[in-house]
C-alpha cells in the first residue's frame, strides 16, 4: 500500500488489505437517506420502488408515494460516487469488447441492486492519458466493473480512495 497525500490509500487488488475498510458506516456520505422514505415509495424518474426497507425494482402500487432515490439525485447533482478509468495499448485495440463486458457488467448488477448504475462513459483526450472514463452510482459498481475486466483480460487494476469519503477511484491499464 501506498500513501500518496494523508487520508488517502492506494492499493493493487489482491494485496493484504483488499476489502479492509473501503467503506464504513462512519464515512460521509451525503446521497445516503437519513430516514428511510414511506413505504412504498417510487422513484419520479427511474421507477424503481422503496418496499422492504430497500429500493427494488417492482410494479409501482397504487398509493406510492414519491421520491427521488439516491441514484437518480447523484445523476442529477452529476456528482458520481464511482469512477473507473480504462487505458492502455491493449485497451485501445480491444476498446469494444472491454466496454460490451462494462455494459453487461451493470446491467446484471443493476437487476438486483437498482442505485447501482453507469452514470456515463467518456472519452479522455490523450494529453491525459487516453482511454474512457465511467462513473457510476455507487462505489461498489466502480469495483466489481473493475474486477470483471481484471479477471477477463489481466493488467493492472489499482483501488483508491480517501478516508472519511465513499468515493472510489479505480484504474485499469493493460
Amino acid at each position: 500500500m501506498s500513501s500518496h497525500a494523508k487520508g488517502t490509500r492506494t492499493h493493487p487488488i489482491g494485496s493484504p488489505l483488499r476489502g479492509r475498510g473501503i467503506l464504513s458506516e462512519r464515512e460521509h456520505d451525503a446521497y445516503r437517506m437519513r430516514r428511510k422514505p414511506p413505504e412504498p415509495s417510487v422513484c419520479p424518474d427511474c421507477r424503481a420502488v422503496f418496499h422492504g426497507g430497500r429500493w427494488q425494482w417492482l410494479a409501482t402500487p397504487p398509493g406510492a408515494h414519491e421520491q427521488m432515490c439516491p441514484a437518480c439525485r447523484r445523476v442529477r447533482d452529476h456528482f458520481p460516487a464511482g469512477y473507473l478509468w480504462l487505458q492502455g495499448e491493449f485497451f485501445e485495440t480491444h476498446r469494444t469488447e472491454v466496454l460490451a463486458l462494462v455494459h453487461a457488467r451493470a446491467a446484471h448488477v443493476k437487476t438486483e441492486h437498482p442505485l447501482e448504475r453507469i452514470m456515463d462513459i467518456e472519452e479522455q483526450p490523450p494529453d491525459e492519458g487516453g482511454g474512457v472514463l465511467v462513473t457510476t452510482t455507487d462505489p461498489h459498481l466502480a469495483r466489481g466493473i473493475g474486477e470483471a475486466v481484471r479477471e477477463a483480460w489481466k493488467g493492472e487494476l489499482r483501488l483508491h480512495y480517501e478516508q472519511g469519503q465513499t468515493l472510489l477511484r479505480v484504474h485499469w491499464k493493460r
